[in-house]
């Protein structure tokens, strides 16, 4: 069942969801949903390091992106076809019974702003800020800026607590986030064509 508005407030001020700063809920708040704000940071990738990435390959992600960091003023151009990392302002905290899910405005998707690709569910026991995946799929350029409401995020109770919330699985990649995070794929269990050389060298 999805949280309505009088719920979510609840939830804040029983401190069972944690969202900090403390939103201002004349604003943030909707009928179903809470908006985040974007924050100060983005990756972007190096296009002309690598020709391309090798999911089964030795490049770590991290190492053909870069931070970049801008005032609160500042503009962020974004390119048509370009996508970037962001973060949003606002920490989360979701307690082991409720799981999250975060969406695009409705407003800037009616000017070629995506907002996530495929990331949209955020676990029960999720802590941390949100990685936003920014992609502008319109014709225009567009400056973007922190501080403005990038993205709504809606809470939905499970049936029962989760018995292995995110905060607590060993295999979580993205535990307390404070940053836009590049992707950890190179940590999953792959086969690394490096890794076998190197492996063939200490036979040796």
């Amino acid at each position: 069942m999805l949280l309505s508005d009088r719920d979510i407030k609840k939830h804040l001020e029983s401190g069972k969801l944690k969202i900090t700063p403390q939103p201002d809920l004349s604003v943030q708040l909707g009928p179903c949903s809470i908006d985040l704000r974007l924050g100060n940071e983005f990756c972007v990738f190096q296009h002309s390091k690598y020709p391309y990435i090798d999911l089964k390959g030795c490049i770590n992600v991290e190492e053909i992106m870069k931070r970049v960091q801008i005032g609160d003023e500042e503009a962020f151009v974004m390119q048509p076809g370009e996508f970037v990392l962001a973060t949003t302002i606002e920490s989360l905290e979701i307690p082991d019974d409720l799981v999250g899910h975060i969406d695009g405005r409705s407003s800037l998707g009616r000017i070629g702003l995506i907002i996530h690709g495929t990331a949209s569910k955020f676990d029960p026991g999720w802590r941390g800020k949100a990685t936003l995946e920014l992609s502008n799929i319109g014709r225009m350029p567009l400056a973007i800026y922190p501080g403005m409401r990038i993205c709504a995020f809606t809470f939905e109770t499970l049936s029962s607590p989760a018995e292995m919330p995110y905060y607590k699985n060993p295999r979580s990649k993205y535990k307390n986030q404070n940053t836009a995070e590049p992707s950890k794929f190179a940590t999953e269990d792959i086969v690394c064509p490096c890794d076998d050389k190197d492996d063939a060298k200490d036979k040796k």
